[in-house]
């Protein structure tokens, strides 16, 4: 059974990215509607396939320029994030060599960073702060690795320098900073323990592919997003203290969404199950 789900969803995904990415592409050459319109219905379809349900608590915010911090557990977080917000992601430069996810990541016009080329560091900085600029929600993960999504790992504070960059370069006054809280919490509607979170996480150096087959013959995962309150950047803000405080709001609401009814609580099919 669980051979015959990975094929169908894998047909599904293929034939839906076939029939969109040609209209991605014009959008992007003519711009007859929005670039993210044609992403939403993607990674809404990326979600479906899987069998991930998204639950949300707040909303992106409408401040411009905004940076959002997230944690990041899983490659399921860009597309939990771009099916419910019109953002674009900061991603390491070697996914832009991936096959598929590379192209797509550039489909959406992702920003690759290259963290230990600190010479290059400048630059990408100042690309994040024309993005901002010019009015794109840019999603950071701020922890520069995945994490096991029981925990927030520390907030690197090096990209929040495209915040300020966004100020003394991009003319503005100040840069909104939005936390952002993901976690994975339940599987069939029972709830995820500390021990089996990590069958949603993509940890380190893991393989993709497998991972990929392991979500797809499971399915049936619930994710909790929570927005937090965005906290305005000036020139006068230290990034290192951001970092800090964007650490600690996201790692506050990371707990709480396990705490939450949704997490703790069987689903109602998942009761008559038992």
């Amino acid at each position: 059974m669980a051979k015959i789900r990975t094929f169908l969803a894998l047909v599904f995904i293929a034939i839906t990215t076939l029939l969109l990415v040609p209209l991605q592409l014009i959008s992007m050459k003519i711009g007859l509607w929005r670039e993210t319109v044609i992403l939403r219905i993607w990674h809404k379809a990326v979600l479906k396939t899987l069998g991930i349900r998204v639950h949300v608590t707040g909303s992106l915010s409408t401040e411009r320029p905004l940076l959002v911090a997230a944690n990041h557990v899983s490659w399921t977080d860009i597309a939990v994030l771009g099916s419910m917000s019109d953002v674009r992601f900061i991603a390491k430069a070697d996914m832009a060599g991936w096959p598929l996810i590379g192209f797509l990541s550039k489909l959406q016009r992702t920003v690759f960073i290259e963290r230990e080329r600190k010479r290059k560091s400048g630059d990408q900085a100042s690309e994040i702060a024309g993005r901002l600029a010019n009015g794109d929600a840019m999603v950071l993960f701020a922890e520069g690795t995945t994490g096991d999504g029981n925990m927030v790992l520390p907030f690197k504070s090096t990209l929040f320098g495209a915040a300020a960059m966004a100020i003394s370069g991009g003319g503005a006054d100040e840069v909104f900073v939005q936390p952002v809280a993901i976690a994975y919490t339940r599987l069939h509607g029972l709830p995820l323990g500390r021990r089996h979170r990590s069958h949603a996480a993509w940890i380190g150096d893991q393989d993709l592919v497998p991972h990929v087959k392991d979500l797809l013959a499971e399915g049936a995962l619930d994710v909790e997003v929570h927005f937090g309150e965005p906290v305005a950047f000036s020139s006068a803000s230290n990034r290192k203290q951001a970092a800090r405080t964007m650490e600690e709001q996201v790692n506050i609401m990371l707990q709480q969404a396990l705490r939450s009814p949704r997490a703790s609580r069987p689903s109602v099919a998942a009761r008559s199950k038992a």
